[in-house]
């Protein structure tokens, strides 16, 4: 750990802590009730309370997940899509025909939810109509835009853009190699991609334009959009990583801001809702606050217990998830 951040302010005692018994992969808020993704069979929900219940929803490792804020999407290698609310209730949203692994998981606008088994992308509409799109290989990463019905999906040698109501083709932006992950911006302008190795690419959608982000020491797992829309955040390095998107260029020609360099890989980002602010979690068990202007830190978490795998925010920012591939797990309350 750095010096700065070894004489840090703390916020761990205000960490109400959760026994999960197994590695958490994700975690969600469904409104007052904290959902965190196991790795393997189920969800386990705490209310307020303190009080939790496991749910199971796979027979198996739970491969993704996402959330709407109402329920918390996950895929599993028993070929299942589910839907686990925060009364508990667990619902099938699909099972796969041929009983392949559901890589993906993706919650969009107007209650559409996306998911990929193999090389076929499937989208579900509110209204539970279903549309499927098969690709150039297997899908790496699921996202919605902002606005209206359009998935991003990447695969081997690009990201297909797919208006699933739309009977025009779905548009291919191409660049080679596998694209592992895929991100939208806020504003709808821009996507980015997560490669197979330490890098990203990102197109302008208006035009195509390519944009090159390369500097990574390993590949990169997470990202997540500032709260102003105006900077992406990054794992893939020993400190966080931040791509500017402010004005028409957003990233080309400039490189990214880099704060709380430490001894470690960052391997979980969550950036606060409403504030210029992101959680970071590190491999070694490290979760720090943040502050974007100016990089000052605040500990959430001390180092132990595996590394931080997930990290959410609620939807105003006052409580923070974090779990770990230990089970370590809790709520920091701000």
């Amino acid at each position: 750990m750095t010096e700065t951040s070894a004489d840090a302010p703390s916020l761990t005692e205000r960490t109400r802590t959760v026994a999960a018994g197994a590695p958490v992969v994700a975690a969600a808020f469904l409104r007052d009730v904290t959902a965190f993704v196991l790795g393997e069979d189920a969800v386990l929900l705490v209310a307020e309370t303190g009080e939790a219940q496991r749910v199971p929803v796979h027979g198996g490792a739970i491969l993704c997940a996402a959330s709407d804020g109402a329920q918390v999407i996950t895929g599993g290698d028993d070929g299942r899509v589910m839907a686990t609310d925060a009364r508990g209730a667990a619902g099938l949203i699909a099972a796969d025909a041929k009983h392949r692994w559901i890589d993906a998981v993706a919650a969009g606008p107007n209650g559409a939810l996306a998911w990929s088994a193999g090389k076929d992308a499937f989208v579900r509409s509110r209204k539970g109509e279903e549309r499927c799109l098969s690709v150039a290989s297997t899908v790496g990463g699921l996202a919605f835009a902002p606005k209206g019905l359009r998935l991003a999906i990447a695969h081997y040698n690009g990201v297909t853009l797919w208006f699933p109501n739309a009977q025009a083709p779905a548009e291919t932006l191409e660049w080679k190699g596998y694209h592992a992950g895929v991100t939208i911006s806020p504003d709808g302008r821009y996507l980015v991609s997560a490669m197979q190795e330490p890098a990203l690419h990102g197109w302008r959608l208006a035009d195509g334009k390519h944009m090159r982000m390369t500097g990574y020491t390993a590949k990169v797992h997470a990202m997540d959009w500032s709260a102003d829309g105006e900077e992406l955040a990054t794992s893939g390095a020993d400190q966080l990583v931040l791509w500017p998107f402010r004005g028409k260029d957003g990233p080309m020609g400039k490189g990214p801001r880099l704060l709380a360099p430490m001894d470690q890989q960052v391997c979980a980002v969550a950036c606060h809702p409403k504030e210029p602010v992101a959680a970071v979690g590190y491999e070694n068990g490290l979760t720090l606050l943040i502050r974007l202007e100016d990089g000052a830190e605040v500990v959430a978490k001390h180092p132990g217990g595996g590394a931080v795998r997930a990290l959410a925010w609620n939807k105003r920012g006052t409580q923070l998830a974090f779990g770990t591939e230990e089970g370590e797990a809790g709520i920091v309350v701000l």
